[in-house]
């Protein structure tokens, strides 16, 4: 992307674009407090810059937290460069230092990332006097969202877990997640970085192929590109595609799951009348209401077909429930 000309001093053509998406999914209000998640990589060194300078259009608060894995041997000296950095811009620093329990995996390293960053935030609403909300910042890009999709695909998500990564959602109470750059690719935000002189710390452990995202990015996605040139959008956009057909299809299996609901149970016999998938489906709306531990799809796929092939039946289910049926109705009851 080229700069583009404005009255704001460095004003670019990204500035512009994410001045678009905040004002038209009204993804953070004027006078927010936003704490930032900035690893140092160009994607949170990206947004960290684009919004300090959206800052003022919008009378924000802006605080930063930086996360050190202990990953590799220079992730002290990083912390404490990027806290430099920040306190010369005038920009709130902290950081939390991890232990290596806690970031064995990449799960568990997201896990602990969050739950820090949930702290955070928490320190932050109770020294709030005037109550507001607080937004977390992630800088991830299309391109995290294309590489989400692979790995999911490959361990066999649902539909959900195909879906595109949500810009904006709840967390907890006055805490929301919000992914402002999603706009943006890796390609996009190392540019910005090079036309702007924005500083890197770029983490060696980010080019280890042991850790599974990582392959993906430098092996499986460059591989499919040079296949299929384009592909990573090609891939975001069906993610894209995927959680608009999420949402339609939870829409639609509500209106169904509420024709099927009686005050004597499910109906049993509407229910036989649809498809494997679609009873299914329903079936899960009913357990969530029970049941705090999700069904997989294999065994709601064996409730639903037992409860097709027999008129009578009880089968044990998570949690001390059970769901049992005669040749009218559908029951869940605590054992």
């Amino acid at each position: 992307m080229s700069n583009k000309n404005s009255s704001q001093t460095n004003w670019t053509s990204w500035h512009h674009l994410l001045h678009k998406e905040i004002l038209g999914n009204k993804l953070i209000p004027e006078g927010a407090n936003l704490l930032i998640a900035v690893s140092g990589g160009q994607d949170s060194m990206s947004l960290l810059h684009l919004i300090n300078d959206l800052k003022k259009k919008y009378n924000w608060s802006i605080s930063v937290w930086h996360g050190d894995h202990q990953w590799h041997e220079k992730s002290t000296k990083y912390a404490l460069e990027l806290k430099s950095y920040c306190e010369k811009n005038n920009i709130s620093f902290s950081s939390d230092q991890a232990k290596k329990k806690d970031v064995s995996s990449e799960e568990k390293a997201r896990d602990w990332r969050y739950k820090k960053l949930s702290e955070r935030a928490k320190k932050l609403l109770i020294g709030n006097e005037t109550k507001n909300n607080i937004y977390l910042l992630t800088g991830h890009t299309n391109t995290d969202n294309a590489e989400t999709f692979i790995l999911n695909l490959a361990r066999g998500s649902s539909y959900g877990g195909l879906s595109h990564m949500k810009s904006k959602r709840l967390l907890e109470s006055k805490i929301f997640l919000i992914r402002p750059i999603l706009i943006f690719s890796r390609e996009d935000t190392k540019e910005f970085c090079k036309q702007m002189n924005i500083p890197v710390w770029e983490d060696p452990t980010n080019s280890d192929l042991r850790i599974k995202r990582n392959l993906i990015r430098h092996k499986v996605i460059p591989t499919l590109e040079s296949i299929y040139p384009g592909c990573s959008a090609r891939i975001n956009n069906f993610a894209k595609e995927m959680s608009s057909y999420n949402n339609e299809r939870n829409d639609l299996s509500k209106l169904a799951y509420l024709n099927c609901k009686d005050k004597q149970g499910v109906n049993r016999i509407l229910l036989n009348s649809l498809c494997l998938e679609a009873r299914s489906t329903i079936l899960n709306r009913f357990l969530r209401e029970k049941c705090k531990k999700q069904v997989s799809s294999k065994n709601l796929a064996y409730l639903a077909s037992s409860i097709f092939k027999k008129n009578t039946g009880q089968i044990d289910l998570p949690e001390g429930l059970k769901i049992t049926w005669d040749k009218n109705f559908i029951n869940f009851d605590k054992s």
